[in-house]
């Protein structure tokens, strides 16, 4: 849903946290869905690879807009100085990585592809035939509401609210399947930091 939130002119979640913003490609937030082949088999059915190809572009930004977001809901929980400098750092180039990639992805061929091994569905559209809300050689934000819907539209990377935000990174990726096959003391661990960084408190 990336796709139309940084496309919409009207909604930001910050402001319209129950708002649900339109899927760019429905069918890839249903099950799972290859984008690395997993034996040579796989390259024997052309428009799979295509497909393959496709959801390697939409997955790279999917994960970039997530940091996208994170570098700057956490830099405003930043109390030391060192830290804030990591943050702020860091942060913009997990931007210019999700123009790039965001980009990469509005070039996906449209086609309908099936795993050949799992009979999984995956359908790419002609974004190009969605409307403004689609477009696909959009890299820069719509301006959008911003801090209040009293002043004039801005644009601005969102969401960037700071509530329970290390959580929310943690459910999306695991849920996403990223973590997939890793142990329980690994999740511990990662739940653990996640409580953390939720719990620091800008003292300055």
């Amino acid at each position: 849903s990336w796709w139309t939130r940084y496309r919409s002119s009207a909604h930001n979640p910050d402001l319209d946290p129950d708002f649900i913003f339109a899927q760019a490609v429905p069918t890839l937030a249903v099950g799972q869905h290859t984008a690395i082949p997993r034996t040579d088999a796989d390259l024997n059915h052309p428009k799979f690879v295509q497909a393959m190809a496709n959801t390697a572009a939409f997955h790279f930004p999917t994960i970039e807009q997530g940091g996208n977001s994170l570098y700057p809901s956490m830099a405003l929980r930043a109390t030391s100085t060192e830290v804030l400098r990591i943050l702020i750092s860091i942060g913009p180039t997990e931007t210019m990585h999700f123009q790039t990639w965001q980009d990469k992805a509005g070039n996906a061929p449209a086609l309908t592809a099936v795993d050949p091994v799992t009979g999984v569905s995956v359908t790419f559209p002609d974004l190009s035939d969605g409307g403004e809300l689609f477009q696909n050689n959009l890299i820069m934000p719509e301006p959008c509401p911003f801090l209040s819907r009293n002043l004039p539209r801005c644009s601005i990377i969102r969401p960037t609210r700071t509530n329970g935000v290390a959580m929310g990174v943690v459910k999306f990726l695991t849920e996403m399947g990223l973590f997939i096959g890793q142990p329980p003391a690994f999740f511990s661990f990662l739940h653990q930091l996640a409580r953390e960084a939720d719990a620091a408190r800008r003292e300055v």
